[in-house]
């Protein structure tokens, strides 16, 4: 599920980058080193809700630009670097699968995972959809991009002038604002980020802030780039 930032010409496709007054709370322009684990992300260990995908995006690109197979394993989660390796145990069955993390998603509130459809199956959860899962990442193969940096997404629309009118209310609290674009099953969504973090604390500081100041449900999502 690749983004691109929006490239139109038209005035009022314009995406501008840095706008706004910065945020004490964790908008910080200059840019500091994360404040992670000695070998981040091996030991990484995260519950929650995951669910998975499937059909609709067999095929398609995922964000480390391969293919997405729903019969392979791999996962989608909105913050591990790419090419970490995570093993997915189902809390309520005991059930655990071995993932790769090629993909970046769940973009729902209150997931942190998407399983590919063999991910799934492993753990006996594609009947109800989801499970409560506990993850721990176990390996890491580093890209040469590099993690990226992350940045916090307020809001995701099909209609571009939705997105432009939130994206109108927030810059001027939130630096380096943008709208990128994605193309999915079920058509383009249009999404209004803000931030660029290395410390993960801080983009989470800026997602709380930001909901509070614009009753949103915001989440933190790394930028691969």
């Amino acid at each position: 599920m690749r983004l691109r930032p929006l490239t139109d010409p038209a005035p009022f496709l314009i995406i501008v980058f840095g706008l706004g007054a910065v945020l004490s709370q964790g908008c910080a322009a200059p840019l500091r080193h994360v404040d992670r684990l000695p070998n981040y992300p091996v030991g990484f260990v995260e519950r929650g809700m995951a669910s998975w995908y499937g059909p609709g995006f067999h095929g398609k690109k995922t964000a480390n630009g391969e293919r997405y197979d729903m019969y392979g394993l791999t996962a989608a989660h909105r913050t591990l670097p790419l090419g970490s390796v995570a093993v997915v145990h189902s809390l309520p069955s005991g059930r655990h699968v071995t993932v790769r993390i090629n993909d970046r998603g769940p973009f729902a509130k209150g997931r942190i995972l998407d399983l590919s459809l063999a991910g799934a199956q492993a753990l006996g959860m594609t009947g109800n959809g989801t499970d409560q899962v506990e993850l721990r990442v176990v390996r890491y193969d580093p890209r040469p991009e590099g993690m990226g940096v992350l940045r916090v997404q307020a809001g995701s629309f099909a209609d571009l002038h939705n997105a432009q009118a939130l994206f109108a209310r927030i810059q001027r609290g939130f630096a380096d604002g943008r709208i990128v674009h994605t193309e999915l099953p079920e058509g383009r969504r249009y999404r209004v980020q803000i931030g660029r973090f290395l410390v993960e604390s801080d983009a989470h500081k800026a997602s709380t802030s930001l909901d509070r100041m614009f009753h949103l449900q915001s989440f933190v999502i790394r930028d691969d780039g």
